[in-house]
C-alpha cells in the first residue's frame, strides 16, 4: 500500500481519482488547494498528483516549491500538452504527467508503474533527513560525501531512521543494534549518540532527540 496525495480544484476530478487509486489499495489523500497541505506533512507520501491549472497557485510553482522537500515521484494532472509546457513541468522536477481528460486505465497504470521503479530504486537506499543511508554498503553520505561512523554508531542511526518518531529506550536500540546476545552495556548507547551528534553537527544535522526519562527518537 502506497500513500498518495492529490490536489486538484475539481472535487468531481478530486472523487474520480481516489475511487481509482484506492481499488489499487493505495491510501489517498485529497486537497483542492496546496494551501491545505502542510509541508511538513510531504515527506509521508509516496507520490504526488498535482493538476497544473488551480486558481491560489498552480501546480508548476507547487512542484517548484516542494521539489527539494520530497523525493518522491511527481505527476501532473494537465490539460497543457503543448511540448513546451510538458518540459517546463519536467524541468522543474516532475517526473511525468497525465493528460486529461484521462481513462481510468491509464491512470492507474501510470501510477503504479512510477511506483514500483521507486520501490525498486530505494530498495537499498533510505533518504532521511537530509541523510542518505546505502543499506546494502552499510553507509551514510551527506551531500555524496560519507559520514566516518563505527559500525555501531551507523546501526544506531539506520536503526532510528527506519523507525523515524518513534521512541526507543538505551536498551531498546542496544538490543537492536547489538544483539540480545552481545556483551556489553546499553549505557554506552548514550556515547555512541554523542558521536554521532558530533559528526553530524559538521553538516548542521540534528536529526536524533533526547527524549527525556526515556530515550531517543529520530525526528
Amino acid at each position: 500500500m502506497s500513500k498518495i496525495l492529490v490536489i486538484d480544484d475539481e472535487p468531481d476530478i478530486l472523487a474520480l481519482v481516489k475511487n481509482a487509486l484506492q481499488k489499487d489499495g493505495h491510501l489517498v489523500t485529497t486537497a483542492e488547494s496546496p494551501e491545505k497541505v502542510e509541508l511538513s506533512s510531504l515527506n509521508r507520501f509516496n507520490l504526488l498528483l498535482l493538476d497544473v491549472m488551480m486558481p491560489d497557485i498552480d501546480g508548476f510553482a507547487y512542484c517548484q516549491r516542494v521539489r527539494n522537500l520530497v523525493d518522491c515521484p511527481i505527476l501532473f494532472l494537465t490539460a497543457k500538452t503543448m511540448e513546451a509546457d510538458v518540459m517546463y513541468g519536467l524541468g522543474l522536477g516532475a517526473d511525468d504527467y497525465i493528460k486529461k481528460p484521462f481513462g481510468i486505465g491509464e491512470l492507474r497504470a501510470r501510477v503504479n508503474a512510477h511506483l514500483r521503479r521507486e520501490t525498486r530504486e530505494k530498495r537499498n537506499v533510505l533518504a532521511v533527513s537530509g541523510l542518505e543511508f546505502n543499506l546494502a554498503a552499510k553507509e551514510v553520505s551527506v551531500n555524496e560525501q560519507r559520514l566516518p561512523f563505527t559500525k555501531i554508531e551507523y546501526g544506531i542511526c539506520e536503526f532510528l531512521a527506519k523507525n523515524r518518531g518513534q521512541v526507543f529506550t538505551k536498551e531498546q536500540i542496544y538490543d537492536a543494534v547489538c544483539g540480545y546476545d552481545a556483551e556489553g552495556d546499553s549505557f554506552t548507547i548514550a556515547v555512541h549518540i554523542k558521536n554521532i551528534r558530533a559528526k553530524l553537527a559538521v553538516y548542521k544535522l540534528a536529526p536524533i532527540s533526547t527524549v527525556w526519562g526515556i530515550g531517543y527518537k529520530w525526528d
